[in-house]
């Protein structure tokens, strides 16, 4: 395995969201290539500071260090009856080798979500177990991860010669599906899947993401592998404590009539516990997902809404089975 298969792009030109400059366009490029021809790639300069990042893990490896009966209190209500969430929460290990932490935008309130009445979007009470000092760590990472993810939108409808403006009628803030996750591998006794093409074990099934983007950071442990769409190969995803591991999702894939597909990849068997933090970023649940939205001279205003997109997607996983 090589770890040149996966390029690193420094986004520090994009950062500003001033996407004229030559040097911006010269990254966004970068950026269509690794899209095009790997559908993953690490990025550097993205303006997280590595302490927020850290910070960030500390809450989640603290939330998972918690008993079981505590961890519940933020599971949906097919792993804790008395809670009325079916989507945002805690999933325990036994239902796919894995543990999880699904958080919505923070900003939504009790009030919003019960007013809004989507299945998606619920408020989560997160200080059933965390304090006011995580909690608000958590609230800082959601905002500096949405707008990073947010500017490497942009660069994708620069791409396509239209205003980097329009991707707020993709995601209106308080009604996108996105979410911060944390997974959580524990001391797996055994894998969760045996690959069928080269017959090796997986902590992590092989999948493709639902959203635009993934942006993930992983731990030193890494185990995350992509393959190759050609060769059909499996290439280590190299650990990067400065880096953001990016990925390419399914709606992307749509919205860009098929030019950066979403990519499979899959995480490696590990014995010892493992954590990693991707952040989903997906488009508001009302958003009429229309190919002529990239590609097209004029948006056409219809289309299959992203709700309806984002739940055939997720039949597939075990996790989201409520």
């Amino acid at each position: 395995m090589t770890k040149t298969y996966i390029p690193t792009i420094n986004i520090s030109s994009l950062i500003k969201n001033n996407f004229e400059t030559q040097r911006a366009f010269k990254t966004i490029k970068e950026i269509e290539r690794a899209c095009i021809k790997v559908g993953f790639f690490q990025i550097t300069g993205h303006g997280i500071n590595l302490k927020v990042i850290k910070k960030t893990c500390g809450v989640g490896n603290k939330f998972f260090n918690l008993p079981d009966n505590k961890k519940r209190k933020l599971a949906p209500k097919k792993w804790n009856k008395k809670n009325k969430n079916l989507y945002r929460g805690y999933f325990p290990n036994d239902v796919n080798g894995k543990e999880g932490l699904d958080i919505g935008d923070l900003k939504v309130t009790k009030k919003y979500s019960s007013n809004l009445n989507n299945q998606y979007i619920e408020h989560l009470n997160l200080g059933k177990c965390l304090n006011k000092s995580s909690i608000s760590i958590l609230n800082k990472y959601f905002d500096k991860i949405y707008r990073l993810s947010e500017t490497l939108f942009k660069s994708v409808i620069k791409l396509n010669k239209k205003n980097p403006d329009i991707s707020g009628k993709a995601f209106s803030r308080l009604k996108t599906l996105s979410t911060l996750r944390f997974n959580y591998y524990p001391n797996q006794t055994k894998p969760v899947e045996i690959s069928k093409q080269d017959g090796v074990a997986l902590g992590c099934e092989t999948h493709v993401d639902s959203g635009i983007f993934t942006v993930l950071y992983q731990d030193r442990k890494g185990g995350l592998q992509v393959q190759n769409r050609k060769n059909k190969k499996w290439y280590d995803v190299p650990f990067n404590k400065n880096a953001l591991v990016v990925n390419t999702g399914r709606a992307l894939e749509f919205l860009s009539k098929g030019k950066f597909k979403a990519t499979n990849h899959r995480v490696l068997w590990n014995k010892s516990k493992r954590l990693s933090v991707p952040f989903f970023f997906e488009p508001s649940y009302d958003f009429k997902m229309n190919k002529s939205f990239l590609n097209g001279s004029k948006f056409k205003n219809n289309g299959e809404i992203y709700e309806k997109f984002l739940n055939k997607s997720l039949k597939k996983f075990i996790e989201y089975q409520r």
